[in-house]
């Protein structure tokens, strides 16, 4: 049953909250009256607050497979890996996807030390999101070296971004990222 427009309305203005505030230390109160609703309407349309945090996981990761799929409709055929890392670069740097991307980072984390809560198999699910965008954009996708590559794409990525956010030095991590993908 798709949601209600309630529901998804009040998921959308959680979502905003959430990129601005987080997710580590969400309580339902400050959430409902900062996004016009109440800690019972939210427990009523999710669930649970370990619903409403597998709804906020699942909101993020449509804005990431959207840029997944945006990606990839742009080439008739593979540009490349080098082509689509620096792409993908161009795009999580950039400062208006600075909240996004934090938030991509504590569910990530999250999902490695609470693995059987509501950020279970997120931390997974996002390595198989990118790792297949990548194989994608390889003209021999299928080799050992080819996976090896892409994997060490999407681990020099990875660290960047954690570093750009940790130091907001977009100058330094985006000449590291260049210099990865030179070689």
């Amino acid at each position: 049953m798709p949601p209600s427009a309630r529901e998804q309305e009040l998921l959308e203005r959680a979502y905003e909250y959430s990129l601005t505030h987080g997710l580590a230390d969400l309580s339902l109160r400050p959430l409902a009256t900062a996004i016009g609703s109440s800690p019972r309407v939210l427990l009523f349309l999710f669930g649970s607050k370990d619903g409403l945090i597998r709804a906020l996981l699942t909101r993020a990761r449509t804005d990431e497979l959207e840029l997944l799929q945006q990606l990839n409709s742009r080439y008739d055929v593979p540009p490349g890996l080098t082509v689509v890392a620096r792409e993908l670069w161009t795009w999580l740097a950039a400062p208006e996807r600075r909240p996004l991307m934090a938030f991509w980072v504590e569910a990530y984390g999250r999902s490695l030390v609470a693995p059987d809560g509501p950020w279970a198999e997120f931390g997974r699910s996002t390595v198989e999101d990118w790792l297949e965008l990548l194989k994608a954009s390889q003209p021999d996708p299928g080799t050992p070296a080819a996976e090896a590559r892409r994997t060490g794409v999407l681990a020099m990525l990875r660290g960047a971004l954690i570093d750009l956010l940790a130091t907001g030095d977009l100058d330094r991590t985006t000449a590291a990222v260049d210099a990865y993908l030179a070689d």
